[in-house]
């Protein structure tokens, strides 16, 4: 199983008290998001890693990230985006880590043509309507991951690898939905389901 180091930054901001900030987050469909959700409740049964929960997020991609945006534009952008596109079929088949101070681990999905194309065309529709893209955020510099811990302790890094490598990856399905939340804790502004302009 390949295990994947990156220096990336799951929400940009957190660590700052009493900042707010701004996620695009893609959603799975039920049998995918209970899948995370396992590995969510085994780290916190095991006390290994409860933050996910506590800040009441829900499995995801972060598709981009930002302190400031206009409500109003990203949800019109994201609203149209949506409607263009299809559910998208996702595989996740290795863990990770982030060596950086908030020690997150995550599942990897195999980064597919279908999935850098997704997250190019959302960046271009985003900068058509002048919206910036961070660093983070770029197409030739994203990659994509789903969170399953942060704030694990040093000490038990090893155990949260043997724990998540329980999960029998790859664990496959589809993402469905595209939303909008502010954090931290996470609070969903909108979503909207692939391939319709009704919001989830």
């Amino acid at each position: 199983m390949l295990l994947q180091f990156l220096s990336l930054h799951l929400y940009p901001v957190r660590t700052q008290v009493m900042s707010q900030a701004y996620a695009i987050e893609l959603y799975f469909d039920p049998a995918l998001e209970n899948q995370v959700l396992k590995a969510w409740n085994v780290l916190a049964r095991r006390q290994i890693s409860t933050q996910l929960i506590e800040i009441e997020s829900r499995p995801h991609i972060t598709l981009f990230s930002s302190p400031f945006i206009d409500l109003s534009k990203l949800e019109n952008i994201i609203k149209t985006f949506a409607s263009k596109q299809e559910p998208l079929a996702l595989s996740f088949s290795s863990i990770g880590s982030l060596p950086n101070d908030s020690n997150v681990l995550f599942l990897a999905p195999t980064p597919s043509l279908s999935l850098l194309q997704f997250h190019s065309q959302l960046c271009d529709a985003m900068k058509k309507e002048g919206v910036e893209i961070g660093e983070d955020y770029r197409p030739d510099v994203w990659i994509p991951y789903c969170p399953v811990a942060e704030e694990v302790p040093k000490s038990r890094m090893a155990e949260a690898f043997t724990v998540l490598r329980d999960l029998k990856l790859p664990v496959t399905g589809y993402a469905m939905e595209i939303g909008l939340v502010e954090f931290s804790p996470v609070r969903e502004l909108f979503s909207f389901v692939l391939g319709n302009t009704t919001e989830a």
